[in-house]
């Protein structure tokens, strides 16, 4: 039967009387914030999406952002306000373009891009817009140091003044959830492969070459990972809990946290390991009360422009050393993770074969599957949450590249096309981000051939060698010349990197047009995803998660290569090996080979079946 493209609901489908009522909320904490800044002399106020952190994605004790204008994922805040007398604005990058006009509308606030060729400089549509003898105001402890720097430093030369303490979620924030109080528990130090002494010692020694002999971590990513210690439920997604960790060359440490997130096993492992522990709201008195001659390290990046504002004593700017010593596995972990993509391969298998079995029924849906997903990973016991929320696109939601599925969106999965599955799971043994794009009934051949270019990307990038030293924006072409060959392109990034049981966003490195002065290392977890995105049609991404690791040293130095962690099958009914090479299709049978060995003990006979078929050698 010739392709149809199937009916589905529109992102501008009609609105709910939900959403209709807090537009009219929205319009109403808007008034109420101009009126509060008329009263407090403000121009002009900055809203960030952020906590006093730089959480990607923040409590929704600090969601003041969303509550204001509308615009909300649980994938992430990306998203920054600014609102004037007389106008109201939210940039975002081009993940959320398509979901931010949506929601956006009626709520007074329209959007900006801030990528893309159309983007516009928030600080520069600031400095247009405002005058000498003007005034900004801003919420430090939800800005970092180095954006309100830039702000600050940009206004100034036009004679615009900025308040780093306008208390805005007094105006835009009523009922106000309270900060998070869910329970702290250890992570296991055999998961792990490391103790907190230990990474203390390194943390120091890393606090020392940078000219300090003291440390104050902001970042909760970098304070999970110090300290072996997680939650559930303070961020959404990840494991992580809101704190600061303090840490000197006297051996003095200090973690600043709510004394009822403590359990007896939780302090009697901050005991073992000398953590004196003050409460969450102490730390701004703690840091004016430090000796003058302590020389305080903080990243300028993680750390709030309101927490700097207290610091008396001498600072030292940096800390990405730290970053780094997280984003490098050890081989304990590395082990632990070939567990995790086990686990999450089965739980794959089991969900794509139900796909498939219930498709011609007419019956699932976006949100449907979201949920059948989710129950599949939090079967397995090691699987504390999702890494993110799943994005489920079926033919042109998948064009959306950080789609989320809601009950007004919610697509059947009926006729033919392509359904876009990007999920991940936070397990014990590590975390998970995988995309995979599959069809459904016959794929046309534009469908087949745009997915191979999008492969030949990916695979590319996979097969990559290249010498120590190389950073990710010097391989990311690998993955992006088949499609500017043909004139198609992605505007976001070709990888991220991956925390261990912590943020499934984890820095410092990355593989993207941007330049990042971090160089790929051994152990350093990085995703790779290339796509492509065609809109009203069909969105095509293809991720596997993939470890730097030691290839061999010649008379020119140390080469690496990357190892693919993640374990799973790609659709291979959607290549078009005419436009191949032997050595691509190659590199897939190998995988699919790996695969199958890897996970086929664990598979059901049925599903061991399945992923023998799904796996069957690509040939010309």
């Amino acid at each position: 039967m010739p392709w149809q493209k199937p009916a589905l609901p529109l992102l501008t489908s009609m609105k709910t009387q939900h959403h209709l009522n807090m537009e009219k909320k929205n319009l109403t904490y808007l008034a109420n914030l101009r009126e509060a800044m008329k009263q407090h002399g403000i121009d002009a106020c900055v809203i960030t999406g952020t906590d006093p952190h730089q959480s990607e994605i923040p409590p929704h004790h600090w969601r003041g952002r969303e509550w204001l204008t509308g615009f909300e994922s649980s994938n992430g805040t990306n998203g920054t306000a600014v609102v004037t007398a007389d106008d109201a604005l939210v940039w975002t990058d081009s993940r959320y373009f398509l979901q931010a006009e949506e929601q956006l509308q009626g709520t007074g606030f329209r959007m900006m891009k801030e990528d893309g060729p159309d983007a516009v400089d928030l600080v520069d549509w600031l400095t247009e817009h405002t005058h000498t003898g003007q005034t900004v105001g801003i919420d430090g402890m939800t800005f970092s140091i180095s954006f309100a720097q830039r702000i600050q430093q940009q206004l100034a030369d036009n004679g615009v003044k900025l308040d780093t303490d306008f208390p805005q979620f007094d105006y835009i924030y009523p009922d106000r959830p309270e900060r998070p109080k869910n329970r702290l528990f250890v992570h296991d130090e055999n998961i792990v492969g490391e103790s907190v002494d230990s990474k203390a010692t390194r943390i120091l020694e890393a606090v020392k070459s940078e000219l300090a002999n003291a440390v104050m971590l902001s970042a909760l990513d970098d304070i999970a990972w110090a300290t072996n210690l997680r939650t559930s439920g303070d961020i959404t997604y990840s494991p992580i809990f809101v704190s600061y960790l303090y840490l000197d060359e006297s051996g003095r440490r200090v973690l600043f946290v709510d004394a009822d997130k403590l359990t007896p096993e939780v302090t009697a492992h901050l005991d073992k390991y000398h953590i004196e522990v003050r409460p969450y709201d102490d730390v701004l008195s703690f840091v004016e009360s430090l000796p003058k001659e302590t020389r305080l390290l903080i990243d300028p990046e993680k750390t709030s422009r309101g927490l700097y504002d207290h610091i008396e004593c001498s600072t030292v700017f940096g800390g990405a050393a730290v970053a780094r010593l997280k984003s490098i596995k050890n081989s304990t972990m590395i082990a632990n993770l070939h567990t995790a993509m086990e686990k999450d391969g089965v739980a794959l298998t089991r969900f794509f074969m139900m796909v498939e079995k219930e498709y011609p029924a007419g019956t699932l849906t976006e949100v449907e599957l979201g949920k059948r997903l989710r129950a599949l990973r939090l079967a397995d016991p090691s699987c504390v949450d999702e890494s993110f929320a799943a994005i489920i696109g079926w033919n042109g939601h998948g064009a959306i590249v950080h789609y989320e599925a809601t009950p007004e969106t919610d697509a059947a999965i009926t006729g033919q096309g392509l359904l876009l599955v990007d999920s991940g799971g936070q397990y014990t043994f590590g975390t998970t981000d995988i995309t995979r794009t599959i069809a459904l009934g016959e794929a046309t051949p534009a469908q087949r051939h745009d997915f191979t270019l999008v492969m030949k990307g990916h695979i590319a990038l996979a097969r990559a060698i290249f010498p120590e030293g190389t950073r990710g924006a010097q391989l990311d072409v690998l993955a992006r010349q088949f499609l500017w060959a043909e004139g198609k392109a992605y505007y976001h990034g070709t990888g991220h990197g991956v925390g261990f049981f912590i943020n499934c966003h984890e820095g410092p490195q990355n593989i993207r047009l941007n330049e990042n002065p971090t160089p790929l290392q051994p152990g350093m977890i990085t995703s790779n995803e290339p796509g492509l995105y065609l809109a009203d049609r069909y969105g095509i991404r293809c991720e596997n998660l993939i470890v730097t690791e030691p290839w061999k040293e010649t008379e020119f130095g140390r080469f690496f290569h990357f190892e693919v962690m993640t374990l799973f099958p790609f659709d291979i009914n959607l290549f078009d090996t005419a436009i191949m090479t032997d050595e691509e299709i190659e590199w897939v049978n190998d995988y699919h080979a790996m695969v199958r060995s890897r996970l086929t003990p664990f598979l059901s006979p049925e599903e061991a079946a399945w992923m023998a078929e799904k796996t069957r050698p690509l040939t010309r």
